[in-house]
């Protein structure tokens, strides 16, 4: 399995708009519609990635634990599905449903999104404050298969938290770990 770092883009970049078909609702939202009042976690998965797989329970924690407290969850998948059927908007639909996703899972069949946020690896997360700024990009936690670390959610966490309780955020970040984006030939 591939291990590409996520691209750390700039942290006070503003959030790409974005209108995507959500597979667990049938209907299309953009960003606008889908942010949270006190901050936006934006993240790129996809059903297929082992390092998905291996922090998928986590990130539904955290999509529940926060998803309440203001904080608007959104999951977007732009793999190829030519070369990757399994990442499929069926697929997906079932992936979330298996998974009991409680925030919409987008399809971004042309890719544009995932540029957009220079979206490099699967899982890449990306917190947005209530200004639509970045505050946190890169990794849930240490936690990686195979690698003995328990999964927490720390570093994902504590930003959060930075937003909910007025605290600041480490602006020394690591990246993500994952499998590369499935990008169009």
């Amino acid at each position: 399995m591939a291990r590409t770092p996520s691209n750390m883009i700039d942290l006070g970049t503003i959030a790409p708009e974005f209108y995507l078909k959500d597979t667990q609702s049938n209907n299309s939202f953009s960003y606008a519609d889908l942010k949270g009042e006190k901050g936006t976690l934006v993240f790129f998965i996809c059903n297929h990635c082992p390092f998905v797989h291996h922090v998928i329970e986590e990130v539904v924690r955290i999509a529940n634990d926060y998803r309440v407290q203001g904080i608007g969850i959104i999951a977007i998948s732009s793999n190829d599905i030519v070369n990757y059927p399994q990442d499929a908007p069926e697929l997906m639909t079932k992936y979330g449903f298996e998974n009991r996703f409680e925030f919409p899972y987008l399809y971004d069949e042309n890719q544009e999104v995932a540029k957009a946020y220079d979206a490099a690896c699967t899982p890449d997360f990306y917190l947005f404050d209530n200004q639509n700024k970045l505050v946190y990009r890169g990794q849930m936690d240490d936690s990686r298969p195979g690698n003995g670390i328990p999964l927490s959610g720390s570093d994902l966490r504590g930003a959060i938290d930075g937003i909910l309780y007025n605290r600041s955020i480490n602006p020394n970040q690591k990246p993500s770990i994952g499998c590369n984006i499935k990008w169009k030939q």
